[in-house]
């Protein structure tokens, strides 16, 4: 069972006790959305390095300022075991190795997070990502150079950054209702591209001097958020005494379980309590047959409040669909994430820490496109609709960004903010407002123990992407990046197609809904 941190204890005999419902939940839910907006923004913030320092380790050493060691050897200032002309290739599988564990491991973790309080698996989660990221970066302070010891450390630190992203959105959706959900997460999920902002700017601003601290500090970052959770988190709404607004109270046609109030200062009795005490048939049977009927009431649901299988998550109408969509559409979010800055150092004329300054804007453009995703949303509530047209219109943009990004630095700067909010957007939006719907889904009926598994299957189905677009992106950039875009241009396409049942099933209830308005309309009085 979860239980209250001893400062939130603290904090609810202190000052909470005459503090109204709705008011505490409005404090409680304001605090969860800051506190996991945080929490996941450190998460990004210790991936990101990598991205940045791939750039130092194998770079063209002929452009440096002399004096040079070895002008013979063009790999001189490159990081062993990456001062081959297959490096591309060796980071790739660098990359890769998170990526696969954290998809493999998303599932797992799923599972886990049901079943576990969200407060400790967040914790324990935080404080080993910080540790494996560091360890990537003592591999400079160390001089190792195997590449086994830096595939390790990523695999590790994949699976322990696998308990962010379940853990978070159940904690979260604990607390939101479906009510502006798409709003809420929208503004929320600004986190991931402030995450990948920060995490840029902190390793750009070691990468050329000591790349070690690109990853021991978001290490100490995220470590210390872990601690912070540890102590202040409240994950269920049912810890501080409130109900949680997932939780169907009436299947089946049942009441509510009867509100307590006082009789005397100590003594609480509830009202079917006090009914059966001033009845006059058999006051005692009466009050015997309450206590059965409400003991076998709790059962009851505790049954139905048993975590969701994976089998019957997989059963939840658009759970399969958007999975698949979410492979190719997180392919293509990871892929920029990944190899953006190194894009921008190989194709313009800017330093590796411009470029990686440069490449932030792409995370900019995604804050706007996971708002603006999940704003459309809500007002439509066609989430299908909404991701189809936004890829469609970033297939070309992705093609026009390639071709004139080199033009000017301002040209650069806004391709790169309407490339990020059109391919961002849907992947924003079905990893957190459709996720946490469809977690929440009516033929639940109620059942609020399914969001961290519907979660971690549409995450960990996207993350499989995550990991195959970054692999096979170092191969083909040697043959040209021209290729690298066309299969991020070819993923886009394949993601709006497996979404086109869904669209098509909800441009079909619109007009249905907008039929039955006129008709009403035109009805006679």
């Amino acid at each position: 069972m979860a239980r209250l941190p001893l400062s939130i204890q603290a904090i609810e005999s202190s000052c909470c006790v005459t503090v109204p419902d709705k008011r505490k939940r409005k404090a409680y839910s304001i605090w969860m959305w800051v506190l996991t907006f945080f929490i996941y923004c450190s998460y990004h913030l210790s991936r990101k390095p990598i991205s940045v320092v791939k750039n130092v380790l194998n770079q063209n050493c002929t452009d440096l300022t002399p004096p040079v060691p070895n002008p013979n050897n063009s790999h001189w200032c490159d990081w062993k075991p990456f001062d081959k002309d297959n490096s591309a290739t060796l980071l790739g599988m660098v990359d890769s190795s998170f990526l696969f564990a954290y998809a493999i491991g998303m599932f797992i973790s799923g599972f886990i997070a049901e079943r576990m309080d969200l407060r400790i698996f967040l914790s324990i989660g935080m404080i080993f990502s910080g540790i494996f990221c560091a360890m990537f970066g003592l591999g400079k302070s160390f001089n190792i150079h195997q590449l086994w010891f830096y595939i390790v450390a990523q695999i590790l630190c994949g699976l322990m950054q696998t308990t962010g992203w379940p853990g978070v959105v159940t904690a979260l959706g604990n607390w939101f209702g479906k009510g502006n959900r798409g709003l809420i997460f929208g503004i929320w999920n600004s986190h991931t591209s402030l995450g990948n902002i920060l995490g840029t700017l902190i390793a750009a601003a070691f990468v050329s001097s000591q790349w070690s601290l690109s990853f021991i500090i978001p290490g100490i970052i995220i470590g210390s958020m872990g601690i912070i959770t540890l102590f202040f988190m409240v994950p269920l709404p049912e810890m501080v005494g409130l109900p949680n607004p997932n939780a169907n109270y009436e299947r089946e046609g049942e009441s509510p379980a009867p509100r307590r109030r006082n009789i005397e200062p100590h003594i609480e009795v509830s009202e079917d309590e006090t009914a059966a005490l001033l009845s006059e048939e058999s006051p005692a049977v009466s009050y015997v047959g309450k206590e059965k009927e409400e003991e076998t009431r709790n059962q009851n649901e505790a049954e139905e409040e048993k975590a969701i299988s994976f089998f019957a998550a997989l059963k939840i109408p658009g759970v399969v669909e958007f999975s698949l969509c979410l492979f190719f559409a997180k392919l293509v979010s990871y892929t920029f994430l990944y190899w953006l800055p190194n894009y921008i150092l190989n194709n313009t004329p800017y330093s590796p820490e411009a470029s990686a300054n440069l490449s932030t804007f792409f995370d900019v453009g995604g804050i706007a496109g996971g708002i603006l995703a999940g704003v459309l949303s809500d007002k439509t509530g066609m989430s299908a609709s909404t991701c189809i047209v936004m890829l469609i219109v970033a297939i070309p943009m992705m093609f026009v960004y390639q071709a004139f990004c080199a033009v000017s630095l301002g040209l650069n700067i806004f391709l790169l903010l309407v490339v990020g909010l059109l391919v961002n957007g849907p992947y924003a939006l079905i990893t957190t407002a459709v996720s946490a719907d469809l977690g929440t889904h009516e033929c639940l009926k109620g059942n609020a123990k399914a969001l961290a598994t519907v979660t971690a299957i549409i995450d960990g189905t996207g993350s499989i992407g995550a990991a195959v677009g970054p692999l096979i992106a170092g191969p083909i950039s040697e043959a040209g990046w021209d290729y690298v875009f066309y299969m991020l241009m070819f993923s886009d396409l394949f993601a709006l197609i497996l979404l086109l049942r869904l669209g098509m099933h909800e441009m079909n209830n619109w007009w249905m809904e907008r039929r039955r308005r006129r008709n009403t309309l035109l009805a006679p009085i």
